[in-house]
């Protein structure tokens, strides 16, 4: 998309907006100098179980008591 003018942006921002989402690169100028780009925000998904299949070993049980040994280890001592 070539670049827009402020007052074409505020006449034409959904439509700039879905350019933008589309991937098309939105620019908007003051006068013919071009001061800011319109670019989508990244949408990540949280999922839950992501990696199930690729985990081969439990984790460890964070609930459970620490060895005395690295509990000396995370306190600094020898």
């Amino acid at each position: 998309m070539p670049q827009v003018t402020v007052h074409v942006a505020k006449t034409t921002l959904s439509k700039l907006i879905e350019a933008a989402l589309a991937g098309e690169e939105v620019v908007i100028a003051k006068g013919s100098k071009p001061v800011v780009k319109l670019v989508p925000i990244p949408q990540g998904r949280f999922q839950i179980g992501l990696l199930k299949d690729q985990l081969t070993e439990p984790g460890p049980d964070f609930l459970e008591p620490s060895e005395d040994a690295d509990l000396d280890l995370w306190e600094g001592r020898d």
